[in-house]
């Protein structure tokens, strides 16, 4: 696959988990709009944000013939994460607003929000597309834009309706529904359940994407950043970062793993920036000695040296270098040393 299509696919497998992310924002803002003409064009939109979704992971793997797994990784992990965002942010959207008018008014203008976000996107792929000479990506993306144009247009439309039934709702006392004596009741208790049984379902799925997924050289640092990028201080594995020193920080993170690594590099970029803390993570990221090694317990690394023969010689090196420069566990070492007598 050339550099050309390499970033394509890139830019197809973010927008594919941008997708799958939003399959999720809608199903909960349907479970929460009673019916009638708004909530038809949110089911509507689902559908197509489905199709979007489908289409594009097509294109993806028509491009990648080769089925690089490095690119497939990322954008499970993509599709994963944008999955567990829109979980996390469900609850969030049953409670905002005072009214069930209010709650369906901010949820159309997030929608309006995500929506322009969607054009961008689309907006900058088939520019790229175009200017590589990808017509059939360019017309897929442009295709799409169109549709999240017609949804954007519908929505701007919705807004002073859905406002004037806020205004009658909480300014002159005449509701015209009430979400806890609808029947968006029963979808939102259902909704609900779905909710945690689906982050419990996206949690898991995320953690078997992940393993399958850091098997591949390079997915761990990238999964890293992605995790960074959106990282909260709690999120991060060194407990109380905001308060530690540079040098603190510096002399912990020898310990970490690559993606760990990776996270604090994205945070730390975020928010202070600092060069001492960004140099020695530059100098600690480095490939594993195999892909998915710091996901492994000393027990199993030993396993793993002990069924070399041959060249692994140069494995149990690698494993020793990489060892002393990240969490220097003896029992690794001695291994690697054993290994290195056992081939002399």
């Amino acid at each position: 696959m050339s550099q050309a299509e390499q970033k394509i696919v890139q830019y197809l497998n973010e927008a594919h988990g941008a997708e799958q992310g939003l399959t999720r924002v809608l199903q909960t803002q349907i479970a929460m709009t009673p019916g009638g003409r708004h909530r038809a064009g949110l089911e509507a939109h689902l559908e197509q944000t489905r199709g979007h979704a489908r289409k594009l992971r097509t294109r993806a793997q028509e491009l990648d013939g080769s089925g690089n797994p490095l690119q497939l990784g990322i954008g499970l992990l993509q599709s994963v994460i944008g999955q567990a965002l829109a979980l996390s942010q469900a609850p969030l959207e049953l409670v905002r607003g005072t009214g069930g008018e209010e709650k369906i008014l901010k949820n159309a203008k997030d929608a309006c929000a995500s929506e322009a976000l969607e054009i961008a996107t689309y907006t900058a792929i088939e520019r790229l597309a175009r200017s590589l000479g990808d017509t059939e990506t360019a017309a897929l993306a442009a295709s799409i834009r169109e549709d999240e144009q017609k949804m954007l247009d519908r929505l701007l439309g919705e807004i002073p309706k859905l406002t004037d039934a806020v205004v009658e709702s909480e300014i002159h006392d005449k509701p015209s529904y009430e979400v806890s004596e609808t029947g968006a009741a029963d979808a939102l208790r259902s909704v609900g359940e779905t909710v945690q049984e689906g982050a419990r379902s996206v949690q898991s799925s995320a953690k078997r994407t992940a393993r399958r997924a850091r098997k591949v050289p390079g997915v761990a640092q990238v999964e890293g950043q992605i995790k960074g990028a959106m990282a909260s201080e709690e999120d991060l594995p060194l407990s109380g970062y905001d308060q530690l020193t540079a040098a603190e920080i510096v002399e912990r993170l020898a310990g970490l793993s690559q993606i760990d690594l990776a996270k604090i590099d994205s945070y730390e970029r975020r928010h202070e920036d600092r060069t001492t803390v960004l140099s020695r993570i530059t100098s600690l990221r480095t490939e594993e000695p195999w892909p998915g090694y710091d996901e492994l317990t000393v027990s199993e690394i030993r396993a793993a040296l002990g069924g070399a023969n041959g060249a692994e010689d140069d494995l149990a090196k690698r494993v020793r270098a990489y060892e002393r420069s990240h969490k220097d566990r003896i029992g690794v070492l001695s291994a690697t040393e054993h290994e290195a007598v056992s081939h002399a």
